[in-house]
């Protein structure tokens, strides 16, 4: 490797999670209660977007992903609220010298439907990335009744983080 080679102090990161739905009357997307007719089957709250937004801020600086650092075979994290993972992933990259410069957020599902919570859902990131909405985009898709959540089996998300040097 050429130490001499200078890069722009960005890094980029992306996420992917999935969970099967359950029973339940609410799933937690983007760290908002959304009613639903099922829930999730998780350890955690599986809260997918959060998941993925955890694992693209790890992924970006080369940390891991969110089960080395929160893993499903510890008790501590039986029904934990995926905000936390967020909040100590956020730590974590501001130790090592890095902030969030902006994050995208994709929900990949048929329900429920993600629009009339976007606001709320942009509002609690932006909260717990300690950033302004305006670098808060989450939107949703569906996958035209194809595979597991075209089927509405379960639900998944994916996430891009841009992080910059603070």
């Amino acid at each position: 490797m050429n130490s001499s080679v200078s890069f722009p102090p960005i890094r980029i990161g992306q996420g992917y999670d999935v969970h099967a739905f359950g029973e339940g009357d609410h799933i937690m997307l983007a760290g908002v209660r959304v009613p639903h007719s099922r829930g999730v089957l998780a350890h955690s709250d599986g809260d997918v977007a959060l998941h993925a937004l955890c694992d693209a801020m790890l992924g970006a600086l080369a940390l891991g992903d969110i089960g080395v650092h929160f893993p499903p075979s510890d008790a501590r994290w039986k029904g934990a609220d995926s905000s936390r993972f967020v909040s100590h992933c956020n730590e974590m990259l501001r130790e090592r010298g890095w902030q969030v410069g902006n994050v995208d957020i994709t929900v990949i599902c048929e329900r429920p439907k993600v629009g009339p919570h976007a606001l709320a859902m942009r509002q609690k990131v932006a909260q717990l990335l300690e950033i302004d909405l305006d670098r808060v985009s989450i939107k949703a898709t569906t996958s035209e009744k194809l595979g597991f959540t075209g089927r509405e089996e379960g639900i998944a998300a994916q996430a891009v983080a841009l992080l910059v040097a603070a």
